[in-house]
């Protein structure tokens, strides 16, 4: 068997976001947010998924969004690319769900907590290893919790999860393993095959389940992904090869300065390969 990667937002949304799926979805928000407990009983995806009927326009697929045993509201995002303003972007979003259970004239204390759940298939923070984050609102100096929790930011990245099948235990771990590794096994590994849920996902994942259509959009967002990575190495690689430039420059330049005193400006230029002009300015500004 073949399964479609849930790290692109087609197939995420697929396996995710689908009203008959809900139990997938259940599952695999009690494994991240809440430790493998079964905190949620029942959830109402708020916009859930349809076939694609635009093809290759990126927002014909929103985040998974749901209302959790109609209180709190999660706001799900696979992102496998590190792009300017990520990290804004979440913060905006998850501020926007917040502001936007309220009509006008509406109390506050109707306000619902919302979490958003991101994914990534990059490391977002150095300064610890664990694969899952969460943030809340804290008093900068002395660290206590703002008296309410209406605003968490949960993140888990991808690549900080080093655990191979035969290590995989938890829940959590379960799901974490599924969504870093279900596009490279050619069979639901046996270990997890027992958890219902994650069983039906790489049921739902299976690329033999796909309309035409369906592989063909998923072959475009595939293949947009490969061009946005290959376009941010491109972007890393140049600005490498300006740093060493403007390094060996400022190094030329450091030598220039030192032989001023010793040769005249043409050996000094054919020395440091620095232009005669160059040279003469350097002199110039002793």
């Amino acid at each position: 068997m073949q399964f479609i990667n849930p790290k692109t937002d087609f197939a995420f949304k697929r396996i995710f976001g689908s009203e008959q799926n809900k139990d997938i979805l259940i599952s695999f928000l009690n494994g991240i947010l809440y430790e493998g407990n079964s905190t949620i009983k029942n959830l109402e995806i708020l916009n859930p998924y349809q076939a694609p009927r635009i093809r290759g326009v990126k927002d014909t697929y929103l985040d998974v969004k749901a209302v959790l045993d109609r209180e709190k509201t999660v706001i799900i995002e696979m992102q496998v690319l590190n792009v300017e303003g990520f990290e804004k972007r979440i913060l905006y979003n998850a501020a926007k769900s917040y502001s936007m259970q309220l009509e006008i004239g509406q109390s506050y204390t109707l306000l619902n907590p919302v979490i958003a759940l991101t994914i990534t298939d990059f490391k977002m923070f150095s300064n610890f290893d664990k694969p899952i984050s969460r943030f809340i609102l804290k008093e900068r100096e002395f660290l206590v919790d703002y008296t309410i929790y209406d605003l968490e930011l949960v993140f888990v990245e991808l690549p900080k999860f080093t655990k191979e099948i035969d290590e995989v235990e938890t829940l959590t771990e379960q799901w974490i393993y599924f969504l870093k590794s279900a596009a490279q096994v050619k069979e639901v590994p046996e270990k997890i095959w027992q958890i219902g849920a994650i069983r039906k996902a790489f049921e739902v994942a299976n690329i033999a389940t796909l309309s035409r259509e369906e592989l063909e959009e998923l072959e475009q967002r595939e293949m947009y992904i490969i061009d946005q990575r290959n376009a941010i190495k491109r972007a890393e690689r140049q600005a490498e090869e300006r740093g060493l430039q403007k390094g060996l420059q400022q190094k030329s330049l450091e030598i220039a300065r030192k032989l001023l005193d010793v040769l005249d400006e043409v050996n000094i230029s054919q020395i440091t390969g620095l232009s005669l002009e160059e040279v003469q300015r350097l002199k110039e500004e002793r």
